[in-house]
């Protein structure tokens, strides 16, 4: 049987910040772009991009399930 490594996955963006002032105090905003297809997501806060980008790039049951089915295919 031959063993092949598990699928890395890979996910690029084009990333934009800017300063906004909001009730008296600066505010970071950002753009993801997906180069690809030019579709964008916007954040109203450096918060809020973080945690998007933990989400996608979490380690979930299923990722896991998928590397292992694909190490011993």
């Amino acid at each position: 049987m031959k063993q092949t490594k598990p699928q890395l996955r890979y996910v690029s963006y084009l990333l934009r910040l800017w300063e906004t002032e909001e009730e008296g105090r600066i505010v970071w905003r950002a753009v993801l772009e997906y180069p690809a297809s030019g579709q964008r997501r916007g954040f109203a806060s450096l918060a809020a991009l973080f945690a998007f980008l933990e989400a996608e790039t979490a380690v979930t049951e299923q990722t896991r399930s998928d590397a292992a089915y694909q190490a011993k295919s």
